[in-house]
């Protein structure tokens, strides 16, 4: 697993202050993770290429 020191994990512009369920995402050339930005200290999922971009394809049409 990649160490979450290497990871720069950002939130969504549409989340804001006040948004209480947000993740954060952070990419690299292989794969995306994604954590609670509530707690980050649970660690993360990882997401091969195939995977995220189905993962996104699914959310954008919400048929989740």
């Amino acid at each position: 697993m990649l160490k979450p020191s290497n990871l720069r994990f950002r939130k969504s512009s549409y989340s804001g202050p006040k948004t209480e369920n947000c993740i954060e995402i952070a990419e690299t050339p292989d794969m995306s993770a994604i954590r609670d930005s509530r707690n980050p200290q649970l660690g993360y999922l990882l997401f091969g290429g195939v995977e995220w971009r189905s993962f996104i394809d699914v959310v954008k049409r919400q048929q989740f």
